[in-house]
């Protein structure tokens, strides 16, 4: 177990878990993960209405509350990358005019360059 930032887990390549979240934020934005919520809501709203048993009403509940956990958790990763790189953007523009308010760039410039477009990444 990590307690690193996550941006700061992989390098400059993203690792497994990275590729895994970003399809998983893909595919939770996407029409197909809607329907498959308007199922499970159907699901209980039928459950409900049939009066099944509770076994019915429990696997409907806690299926609900598996995929509530699991967007948590993406939602909480994709916020701390945004939030790293937005940092390191930052970082980049002040050691850029920092070097330019002394007239010699370098590789803060280089930096701030690297940094543009830097969200789609991570």
């Amino acid at each position: 177990m990590t307690f690193q930032h996550p941006a700061d887990r992989g390098g400059n390549e993203p690792g497994l878990f990275a590729r895994l979240a970003e399809r998983a934020s893909n595919f939770t934005s996407s029409p197909v993960f809607f329907g498959v919520c308007l199922a499970l809501v159907a699901l209980v709203a039928v459950a409900h209405a049939l009066k099944l048993s509770d076994e019915w009403l429990l696997l409907a509940g806690e299926s609900m509350t598996a995929v509530t956990l699991l967007l948590l958790a993406l939602l909480k990763n994709s916020e701390r990358r945004a939030e790293h790189t937005i940092q390191r953007k930052l970082d980049a523009i002040a050691a850029a005019l920092l070097e330019m308010h002394g007239n010699k760039p370098g590789e803060a410039f280089e930096d701030l360059r690297k940094a543009i477009r830097m969200e789609e990444e991570t």
